[in-house]
C-alpha cells in the first residue's frame, strides 16, 4: 500500500502475510474455490490489503 506506514517494513510484511493466510483458509472452508485455483490468489491479495487498511485506521485514530 502506498504512503507513510506507521509500523514500517516488517511489521506490513507481517500483515499483509496475515491476511493472504486468513483469506485463504477462510475462502477454503467456506468453499468458495480449491487448491490452485486463480480466485485463492486473488483472495490472498484483497484479505491483505484489507487488514493493511484496518491497520492504518486503527492507528491514525491515536
Amino acid at each position: 500500500m502506498p504512503g507513510k506506514d506507521p509500523g514500517g517494513c516488517i511489521v506490513t510484511i507481517l500483515l499483509g502475510v496475515a491476511g493472504a493466510l486468513l483469506a485463504g483458509f477462510i475462502g477454503k472452508s467456506i468453499g468458495w474455490y480449491d487448491q490452485g485455483e486463480a480466485a485463492g490468489f486473488i483472495a490472498a491479495i484483497v484479505g491483505a490489503i484489507l487488514i493493511l487498511v484496518i491497520y492504518r485506521l486503527i492507528l491514525r485514530r491515536r
